[in-house]
């Protein structure tokens, strides 16, 4: 089943409820496995007050013996129940972690994005620390309910011997408890501002990244790495506040947990100064206080891991419940089917018109950046259809009444911007390993230098945003993958303009010919590209305002011919 087949669930609590329903058996196994081992540890001063106790009574060498079975018994037992118990549940949390980061990410790359406020940065570190984080709580329960088997135990015992050390040691742990508890809930308050603070700059820097190249070329990187730093700054305080009171709970805890310990070994040594311990009752007792300490330390601790697997878990729950922005129609377009807008108005376009019917190579020459960029943006559908006037038509049907992976599969817009991946030129060219026209998109693209270049060829390892690659050579490989694509209609926009005025020529060139018959639209002020289309439509105040061949704007259009001419 895949993950977007699963209900989502609507809360943290939901989230954390499902993470322990799907993973109850792991944790009754861990959780027998681990109180085994709780009681193992817990027997251990036990027997060794038994064995004083009898030694000195019967004083036989075949007691002895017997005693230090018993103990070899119990050593392996704690060995064996820690190791196996352990392994149990962090296979569990570390399968779960995986599960709830699938999740994330399937969200976050769905083709309609959901109606949360986060950044990519945010819900990338959603999709890692605060999975992991919500898949702790497999580990925390059983570790909490062995602790408490721990504490129950040593409490029979110490009552056994006298009723006052076993309520000691209950009425320690619940004030223990109670106190720790306060401290806590400061925990996750503190912790869910800490992770929303992570991730804002986390979110911060990889916008910084994307945008490193234009933020220099308008020198606006200086106020930028201010922005960055007053982010981060800010989550290096939280995160300092939340040491602190990390600290402050560990120090309590500690300070408790050894307090309640003196306490017991103080009020066995008084019972049996009094005469009503006995000497190996004492030396159990001991024993006891000394070992409480590690299980109560953890059993004090486990909510303070409750409450930071709850911070986390609504922070998922903020990008897993969250609506899609639209909700797309589930039918096809016609394959080879012309594309129209009509009357279509937002952000800078007004009452838009353009029809491009099946196969023809139309150029919009686009006076203004902001215009390209919102028609892009509505072809590609990073607009939901809901959100602006007009409609707009692949082969007849209205794009709200086409599925989003449909209409992706049959109309491509390559933005100028396009992300290059880290990997190999194949991997980037045809990430889906379908080797369909990979050579032919090569050629066309004017790619074959930077193959040629290296010995490896389409092999030749791209780093992660194509930094070993030159402006230039990100553009061709991103428009080799688009035309390796083939889809019925293809729109390109500034697809050359990191290039040289002879490669642009022979790339307009090459995608006339590669994309003769098929529908391609350019978006673009290149003059080569321009002339190497059938027609071509200038966009202005967010209209058409113009048709024609390149040759003709240039011959009647004198604002045509200032825009476009080089």
């Amino acid at each position: 089943m895949k993950p977007t087949d699963v209900q989502e669930p609507r809360t943290g609590s939901a989230i954390l409820r499902t993470a322990l329903r799907r993973n109850a058996g792991a944790m009754a196994w861990g959780t027998v496995l681990m109180g085994l081992y709780q009681a193992g540890e817990t027997a251990f001063p036990i027997a060794l007050g038994l064995i004083v106790e009898h030694t000195l009574r019967e004083r036989s060498l075949a007691s002895l013996a017997w005693s230090v079975a018993a103990l070899a018994v119990i050593i392996t037992t704690v060995s064996l129940s820690w190791r196996f118990g352990m392994r149990i549940l962090q296979k569990a949390n570390t399968t779960e972690a995986h599960r709830w980061r699938v999740r994330v990410a399937d969200c976050g790359l769905q083709p309609v994005a959901r109606d949360v406020d986060l950044k990519s940065g945010e819900v990338l570190t959603i999709a890692t620390e605060d999975a992991d984080q919500t898949a702790d709580i497999i580990e925390v329960v059983p570790l909490l309910i062995s602790s408490l088997v721990a504490v129950l135990i040593t409490a029979v015992a110490l009552g056994v011997a006298s009723v006052w050390l076993g309520l000691l040691v209950i009425v320690g742990t619940v004030a223990i408890l109670s106190i720790l508890s306060l401290l806590s809930k400061r925990i996750g308050d503190g912790t869910r501002e800490q992770q929303a603070r992570v991730a804002r700059a986390g979110a911060k820097v990889a916008d910084l990244i994307s945008g490193l190249r234009p933020l220099h070329g308008f020198g606006g990187n200086h106020a930028a790495f201010l922005s960055y730093r007053r982010v981060s700054t800010e989550a290096r305080n939280q995160a300092i506040t939340v040491a602190k009171v990390n600290g402050a709970y560990a120090g309590a805890a500690l300070a408790l947990n050894a307090i309640l310990a003196a306490a017991v070994t103080l009020a066995a040594g008084w019972l049996a100064l009094d005469g009503r311990i006995t000497i190996g009752q004492l030396v159990m007792a001991v024993g006891l206080a000394q070992f409480i300490i590690e299980p109560l330390k953890l059993f004090s601790e486990m909510p303070k891991y409750v409450m930071i697997a709850r911070a986390s878990a609504e922070r998922m729950a903020l990008v897993l419940a969250a609506p899609p922005v639209t909700t797309p129609g589930g039918g096809r377009p016609s394959p080879g089917g012309d594309l129209e807008v009509d009357g279509v108005r937002y952000g800078s376009l007004r009452e838009l018109k353009l029809h491009v019917p099946a196969g023809e190579f139309v150029a919009i020459a686009a006076y203004h950046a902001r215009e390209a960029a919102d028609l892009a943006a509505i072809l590609a559908v990073k607009v939901p259809p809901d959100a602006y006037e007009g409609v707009v038509r692949i082969g007849g049907h209205e794009l709200k009444d086409l599925s989003v992976e449909a209409v992706r599969e049959h109309l491509l817009v390559n933005p100028y911007d396009a992300e290059i991946f880290a990997g190999t030129l194949r991997t980037n060219i045809d990430p889906a390993g379908t080797g369909r026209r990979v050579a032919e998109a090569v050629e066309a693209s004017l790619l074959t230098d930077v193959v040629a270049l290296h010995p490896d060829g389409l092999d030749h390892e791209v780093r992660d945003r194509g930094a070993n690659l030159s402006g230039g050579q990100r553009q061709r490989l991103s428009l080799a993958r688009a035309l390796a694509a083939d889809p019925d209609i293809l729109v390109l926009h500034d697809p050359t303009t990191a290039v040289d005025a002879v490669t642009e020529q022979l790339i307009a060139r090459n995608l006339a010919r590669l994309r003769r018959g098929r529908t391609l639209i350019v978006i673009t002020g290149s003059p080569a590209l321009l002339d190497a289309a059938g027609r071509v439509l200038v966009l202005d105040g967010g209209a058409v305002t113009a048709e024609g061949t390149h040759r003709d704007l240039l011959a009647t259009d004198d604002t045509y011919r200032r825009a476009v001419a080089r």
